[in-house]
């Protein structure tokens, strides 16, 4: 099976190989020259096999710039790889090692994207996801890093837990993330701005990768990457990456109601291309069998310890974010979702998907664009 490339091609490179990148003794893993300001542009949804699948809108992301293919890590979501950019560490290190994870010792989720949880349970950011960011080692040795994104985002628990030591500027506009980013670039020397754009990942769920919103997406986030590059002062370096890729659904299985996946199941976390399965107290084989069983030729289906064993979360798991995980992880390597239209009933109704280990999920672009 495809695993994560974690290493010198991987996500977890970029944060460290950035700040090494302007004058910081941080690990140069991917060889960045010498930048007076950089510019992180992150494109929620923009897999490096999709691009290439539609150069026709995209002609500046696809017009020879230097390009790298990177691995996003597992599972190949926003959450998960948003924490990996933020701390330079795996999923396996930072615990951030899915969309709905349990709470050990409360039989609850905690939806990390959304930061939501039953009312009673409260679950502080700092503590989830305690790791020292890049942004607060880049504060520390005198680079201010700023961060550009929707207003609705700032002060959110995920914000809190990947973003912590950035200064927050909201912009919800196009042109006022385009301007917001070439003023902070402008600002001071050395500079490190992070912009996200969200749009591209939301049309390719509702309406599937390739569709003619999500084509219409990629045109704008490529008009976006065109004008932030002819914006940037001399010394500075524009780098477009993303979180994760997407497949588009030809196949739906509704977890709740075939029986041989409900049964045995106290929890059903992750997302439907990569499902954490928390059993009931002794059913975690009976629930490993049957799940095996059912999805035999369509998804990879394994225990929490096959998976961390064979490095899925990166070399080292963590032993305090071992309950995180399902005691049966579920990966789908066809195009299949395993959904829960009860519990998640907006989900179950997506086109695109994401998550699993195949390429069109994992394999994000590394661009960069100089002056």
């Amino acid at each position: 099976m495809l695993l994560p490339g974690y290493g010198g091609a991987s996500l977890a490179e970029v944060p460290r190989s950035l700040l090494a990148a302007l004058g910081l003794r941080e690990p140069n893993a991917l060889a960045l020259e010498r930048a007076d300001r950089v510019c992180l542009f992150l494109v929620d949804g923009l897999g490096a096999e999709l691009l290439r699948a539609h150069p026709e809108a995209a002609p500046f992301l696809t017009s020879g710039m230097t390009a790298r293919t990177l691995t996003a890590g597992f599972p190949a979501t926003t959450v998960t790889s948003l924490c990996t950019l933020g701390t330079g560490l795996t999923p396996g290190e930072h615990g951030m090692v899915g969309l709905m994870l349990a709470v050990p010792g409360t039989g609850h989720l905690l939806n990390c994207l959304r930061w939501t949880h039953p009312d009673g349970l409260t679950v502080d950011p700092d503590e989830w996801q305690p790791a020292t960011t890049v942004y607060q080692r880049a504060a520390a040795a005198g680079v201010e890093p700023v961060y550009v994104g929707p207003a609705q985002f700032e002060g959110t628990g995920l914000t809190r837990a990947v973003y912590r030591g950035v200064r927050y500027v909201p912009a919800d506009s196009v042109d006022d993330r385009v301007a917001r980013v070439h003023d902070a670039l402008r600002e001071r020397r050395p500079a490190y701005v992070t912009v996200y754009y969200g749009d591209l990942d939301a049309a390719g769920h509702m309406t599937g990768w390739g569709s003619e919103e999500w084509l219409r997406q990629l045109a704008l986030v490529d008009d976006m990457a065109r004008r932030l590059a002819e914006g940037l002062p001399p010394g500075s370096a524009l780098y477009v990456t993303a979180d994760h890729g997407m497949v588009n659904a030809t196949e739906k299985i509704d977890a709740e109601s075939v029986p041989e996946l409900a049964d045995g199941v106290a929890l059903l976390g992750g997302e439907a291309r990569a499902r954490h399965v928390y059993a009931r107290p002794g059913a975690a084989g009976q629930v490993l069998d049957a799940w095996r069983e059912t999805l035999r030729g369509k998804a990879w289906v394994v225990s929490r310890q096959e998976a961390v064993e064979s490095g899925w979360f990166g070399p080292h798991v963590r032993d305090a974010w071992l309950p995180r995980i399902g005691d049966v992880v579920a990966v789908p390597h066809t195009d299949l979702a395993i959904t829960a239209p009860t519990r998640h009933r907006i989900e179950a109704l997506f086109t695109g998907y994401h998550g699993s280990l195949t390429a069109a999920e994992q394999h994000v672009p590394l661009l960069e664009v100089r002056p």
